[in-house]
């Protein structure tokens, strides 16, 4: 088989034509699908998204220590101002602290089973069932509103 009918010069400008527009098309892909490498910084800086591990709360029960400043109350065997309640009857699903009294505020955090807290303020009666401000004796910013339903009083040693 004779090729040199094939091997003129239209042919060899063509195929040479033809390879440099792929290889500007192959080029073109290229630069748009590689990661972009930003110039001030040196290199492509990843996305990456936080999420805070939930804190743990010790099951211990703290031991209350009497206050010498504090008035007594009338009935020292109730929850009252100043006491200490544990959470209790919530089935391991803890107990939702609102910022204020009543079943449609923002709950601020979520207390556990055995937790147990200072009684800061209180009662208040709201949506049903009797609330009290808590404050984890531990940790001031572990504070908000519970309903009285899912306390029980500790007593003072």
């Amino acid at each position: 088989m004779d090729l040199r009918p094939y091997l003129n010069r239209f042919v060899i400008f063509g195929s040479l034509i033809f390879a440099s527009v792929l290889m500007i098309v192959t080029l073109i892909l290229i630069g748009w699908t590689s990661p972009r490498i930003s110039p001030e910084v040196g290199f492509a800086p990843a996305d990456l998204t936080m999420i805070p591990a939930p804190t743990h709360t010790p099951a211990a029960s703290a031991t209350p220590t009497q206050d010498p400043l504090a008035t007594p109350e009338a009935d020292q065997t109730t929850i009252h101002t100043g006491g200490y309640v544990q959470i209790t009857g919530t089935d391991g699903d803890g107990l939702r602290i609102r910022s204020a009294a009543g079943l449609n505020t923002e709950t601020v955090f979520r207390g556990e089973d055995a937790e147990v807290f200072l009684v800061k303020d209180g009662p208040q009666e709201a949506d049903g069932y009797t609330w009290w401000y808590l404050v984890a004796p531990y940790d001031e910013l572990r504070a908000g509103w519970a309903a009285a339903d899912f306390l029980s009083f500790v007593p003072e040693p």
